[in-house]
């Protein structure tokens, strides 16, 4: 099920919301939690039941192996469990996620033909796994209490944050979910949940949505594009990652909010780092937690020498890549942040004395060629578009793009009211100017407004913020015609 979808916002959402207040009214927290379970359930496995089922049979293997392990007093039984339950994780990772991919390069390298197999990729594996991971290894340290069945499988599948993350610890929600306060219903913070839920909505339907028509578009004529449609079609795609991302977490952060909840903090308006290190702060924020608390530290860290932490900083950097999916782009878009953040740690080149301005603008444009890889179905394809970027020569936008970016409704409506106005014959002139405007005014947003969190915990309602938000959330819905997946679902 999917967020911007008129069934989750018009019955999943209210419904879950009346029946979990209505059972913690009548003090039954328990049902309460256990209703909660069942909704996030019916959110994950609506429509796609095997996926259902593989997530169910990982909760209770996770959680039978982690009972097993407290059952131990220490020792070499408790250190057996702890590496077959990090073992078995990996392996379904990898097996759903990276065995074809595996395959495929086996056939390349040996000349083979090793059949693929006809695997579906669950939805929100990669969370789920890490999320289960991390209270593995809690628990092994000894750092999470046993907080039971019914509040592991409720954490584990809580589905503002199921598919897409933030990828969550136990410390930052099972204390929540026993938070007696929480249980009771909050209408300043119902309020706070509709404005982040509305603005994550209005980026992700509004913004990411009409990027990715220009995106789409660009994409599938590499070989036509000059230099100049080149670039736009690269910093679409920066920008439809990033409202696409950005307003799945404001929407997430929001739903928990009307649930009495928060969530910990996973993107920090990323565009305005002054560095690549500075990104990866920002940037998935709970992600470059995971890694550094689970991967980097247990490897040395920054402990063992400058070469010995460049490699660990390239180690992280490549499965973060491998993460995000089963291709080599994805690992080529790591090693080049790993490169990057290497030479910033050696060079020490983000300490030096320029203009903070000139530091946000190379960070984004290094950012920017990193994410036309990330977007590409091969290197190959990444390359081309390369090409046309340096050697494309200078000319209009590639006329499909701005008729794609003319087919939005609003802009439909600026085109004739613009003809009505007497400008009609600039537009016709210039058609590359409103697809230009829409995409400097999206960019001028990223480096100048303050993230949705901070707006929500320091929101003082009035009657002209909650018009704008009713107007908002309205003109969103409006838009819902042609739903579209969230670009980390498929991760």
């Amino acid at each position: 099920m999917l967020f911007n979808s008129y069934l989750f916002i018009f019955l999943f959402l209210p419904l879950t919301l009346v029946c979990y207040y209505g059972l913690n009214h009548r003090n039954r927290p328990k049902a309460a939690l256990l209703f909660l379970t069942f909704m996030s359930f019916l959110f994950y496995g609506y429509g796609n039941i095997p996926c259902l089922l593989i997530f169910l049979a990982s909760i209770f293997l996770n959680y039978g192996l982690v009972t097993g392990m407290r059952r131990q007093s220490g020792g070499r039984k408790k250190k057996l469990i702890l590496a077959f339950a990090v073992f078995l994780n990996i392996c379904l990772l990898f097996y759903f996620k990276y065995f074809n991919f595996f395959i495929e390069n086996v056939n390349r390298l040996l000349g083979t033909d090793i059949p693929l197999l006809r695997l579906l990729l669950p939805l929100g594996i990669s969370f789920y796994t890490f999320q289960q991971l991390s209270y593995v290894i809690d628990a092994y340290r000894g750092e999470c209490e046993d907080y039971g069945f019914l509040h592991y499988i409720c954490f584990i599948s809580f589905f503002p944050k199921l598919t897409q993350g933030p990828i969550v610890y136990h410390r930052d929600l099972l204390p929540q979910l026993q938070e007696k306060t929480a249980r009771k219903i909050n209408y300043e913070n119902l309020c706070r949940g509709i404005y982040a839920f509305s603005l994550g909505l209005s980026k992700k339907v509004l913004l990411a949505d009409n990027f990715a028509r220009i995106v789409n578009v660009g994409y599938s004529n590499i070989p036509d594009l000059n230099s100049p449609s080149a670039l736009l079609v690269m910093v679409s795609y920066s920008l439809q990652i990033y409202f696409d991302f950005s307003g799945y977490c404001d929407m997430a952060y929001g739903i928990c909010y009307m649930l009495g909840m928060k969530l910990p903090l996973n993107f920090d308006s990323p565009y305005k780092a002054k560095s690549v290190t500075d990104f990866w702060n920002r940037w998935h924020i709970t992600l470059t937690k995971f890694f550094t608390r689970y991967l980097y530290i247990p490897l040395g860290g920054s402990r063992k020498g400058e070469a010995r932490t460049c490699l660990n900083v390239m180690i992280v950097f490549l499965l973060s890549g491998l993460w995000h999916g089963a291709n080599w782009t994805f690992l080529l878009w790591g090693f080049l942040h790993g490169i990057v953040k290497v030479i910033e740690r050696q060079t020490k080149i983000t300490s030096l004395k320029i203009p903070a301005f000139i530091k946000t603008g190379v960070t984004f444009l290094l950012v920017t060629f990193a994410w036309s890889l990330f977007r590409s179905d091969s290197i190959g394809d990444a390359a081309g578009l390369w090409t046309r970027l340096f050697s494309g020569g200078i000319g209009g936008i590639y006329q499909p793009v701005t008729e794609k970016f003319q087919e939005i409704v609003e802009i439909s409506f600026l085109y004739r009211a613009g003809r009505m106005a007497g400008l009609g014959g600039l537009l016709e002139r210039c058609p590359w100017l409103p697809v230009t405007a829409f995409t400097v005014l999206s960019l001028s947003a990223c480096f100048t407004m303050k993230h949705t969190q901070e707006k929500t915990e320091s929101l003082k309602l009035n009657v002209q913020k909650l018009s704008a938000v009713v107007i908002l959330l309205f003109w969103s819905i409006m838009s819902l015609s042609e739903k579209s997946e969230f670009l980390y679902f498929n991760f």
